[in-house]
């Protein structure tokens, strides 16, 4: 009997385990081994939200914050959302993530998080969170894409984690990119691989929320737009 989505993905983050080289000045942070919390809670997650077999559009992030699913192990969702609009709490760590922020606005625009995830699963191609020493004992969030040594040394990695999440049946007809400079990697990723077809790109929830927060429903505005282009809400 196959198992459902939810299934899949809980036995996908279960396994996830980065092995490979990284620059001294960088390092990989694994929710799902550092805190038994974060496997309880992200699988609750995906047993409430994910618990079929539907064909779902892919939403593509860049690599997890520390603050979102560096902790929580749910892509764009810090503790605080994962509680006040999901229902699930964490007792272990609290956190407020700025994409977060935008992307659970997005979600209740477009009809709350019942509706969203039935239609869309959204992860990243590095699945782990990167951090990168600034100062000795001051480590920052990183993007896989900050550093070309990096970049080599995670490539393989991100595409057997791209090729994982395909595998759990999504549609790969269109693929949803956040980030500019993400898409430019993805781009590269997908003329060698053949992953996806049409390759859609909005701007990240971070970068909105930083720099255009006056202008954010204007945003929200584009990706219900781009987002319910092929989708049967």
């Amino acid at each position: 009997m196959k198992k459902s989505f939810a299934d899949q993905v809980i036995q996908f983050n279960s396994r996830l385990d980065y092995k490979g080289n990284i620059p001294p000045n960088f390092k990989v942070i694994n929710p799902y081994l550092d805190n038994p919390e974060t496997m309880k809670v992200m699988s609750e997650f995906y047993h409430k939200y994910y618990n079929d077999s539907r064909q779902r559009k892919f939403i593509v992030g860049i690599n997890p914050s520390r603050h979102g699913a560096g902790i929580t192990g749910v892509p764009f969702t810090d503790t605080k959302r994962l509680h006040q609009v999901c229902g699930i709490k964490m007792e272990s760590a609290y956190s407020h993530e700025i994409s977060s922020v935008f992307m659970y606005d997005m979600i209740e625009a477009w009809g709350g998080a019942e509706d969203f995830y039935k239609n869309f699963y959204i992860n990243s191609p590095f699945p782990l969170a990167i951090l990168q020493q600034k100062k000795p004992g001051i480590w920052l969030n990183a993007n896989y894409y900050d550093d070309n040594v990096l970049f080599e040394n995670v490539k393989d990695f991100m595409i057997r984690s791209l090729k994982d999440h395909i595998s759990l049946g999504l549609d790969t007809s269109e693929v949803f990119i956040l980030g500019k400079k993400n898409a430019v990697f993805i781009e590269k990723l997908n003329r060698s691989e053949k992953l996806f077809g049409k390759l859609t790109v909005l701007e990240h929830p971070r970068y909105i929320q930083q720099y255009k927060s006056k202008e954010k429903e204007l945003y929200i505005d584009k990706y219900l737009l781009n987002l319910s282009g092929n989708n049967q809400k």
